[in-house]
């Protein structure tokens, strides 16, 4: 006598729903198709890493050599911490910042300007597996940008004698993987807004440029006049570069649990913000 063999649940099922299109077979989350994404989009900057990890590195490695010579290199004290030691940190997090914005925007924008969002969206991905597939992937970049630039700005600090040290390593990684998150979603929402290059260009230079230069990247921002102080503790990436910076130096200017709280309340809205337009379609589908 032979046993019958137990019928599996897509087996039992009705022919017209095991065959039906656009049915999920995946459970709750499709991490294969997730996964497959994220590979693609870490593929994709990796497979020009001169333009995209050298070059950022080569330019904040630039900015690094100019303003301590310029200044004559160590430099007086800013808040008890050499210059170099006060801008290290914060020329590595700008890099992390515009790193991950630019990733995420110009994957979105290239492929639609090609046409080729169509092979993103026709996969059985959710809006929410997509946006956190572009995220990852333009965050995986920006820690690997600000990775190699805190190896660089080291290698050059010890020339002054100045080793690049760490007092608290939970603020370094803590605030490198929310500004990496934060600027990927806003890259994301950037690059599903615009509909040409100029827009895209138009957000970097009236946005992210601003964002990064006036928040204390090169210097105190306990030392500006009012209204400046009060209004520079409304650009978030102040919170991000002071939280970041004090990981090395052990000096924050900024309370470190209003900070987090700030970072992750911006982290969940932007990001949201972005699944939103994910799932709309907005820009993204015809």
């Amino acid at each position: 006598m032979t046993l019958a063999q137990p019928e599996s649940e897509t087996a039992r099922a009705p022919a017209e729903t095991r065959y039906a299109f656009g049915v999920r077979r995946f459970g709750a989350v499709n991490w294969l198709g997730l996964w497959t994404l994220y590979v693609k989009e870490v593929r994709r900057f990796l497979k020009v890493v001169t333009q995209t990890v050298v070059a950022p590195v080569i330019s904040t490695l630039l900015f690094l050599v100019v303003f301590t010579q310029a200044f004559g290199g160590v430099r007086p004290d800013v808040n008890g911490v050499p210059f170099v030691e006060f801008l290290a940190p914060g020329l590595t997090m700008m890099a992390i910042l515009t790193n991950s914005f630019t990733n995420s925007s110009s994957s979105i924008m290239i492929s639609k300007v090609q046409g080729s969002i169509v092979d993103v969206l026709m996969p059985p991905l959710s809006a929410g597996e997509l946006t956190i597939a572009f995220i990852a992937g333009a965050a995986t970049r920006g820690l690997l940008v600000g990775a190699v630039t805190a190896v660089t700005c080291a290698a050059y600090m010890a020339l002054y004698g100045a080793p690049m040290a760490v007092e608290s390593l939970w603020p370094i990684l803590y605030y490198a993987i929310a500004a990496s998150v934060i600027f990927a979603a806003v890259g994301v929402i950037g690059g599903i807004w615009a509909e040409k290059f100029d827009q895209m260009a138009a957000i970097t230079n009236f946005v992210i440029t601003p964002l990064t230069f006036l928040s204390g990247t090169f210097y105190s921002v306990a030392n500006l006049p009012e209204p400046f102080r009060t209004i520079s503790h409304y650009n978030p990436v102040y919170y991000l570069i002071d939280g970041f910076r004090s990981g090395f130096t052990g000096v924050a200017e900024a309370p470190l649990a209003a900070s987090i709280a700030a970072t992750v309340g911006i982290s969940a809205l932007i990001s949201f913000a972005a699944y939103l337009l994910i799932r709309s379609g907005y820009n993204i589908k015809d």
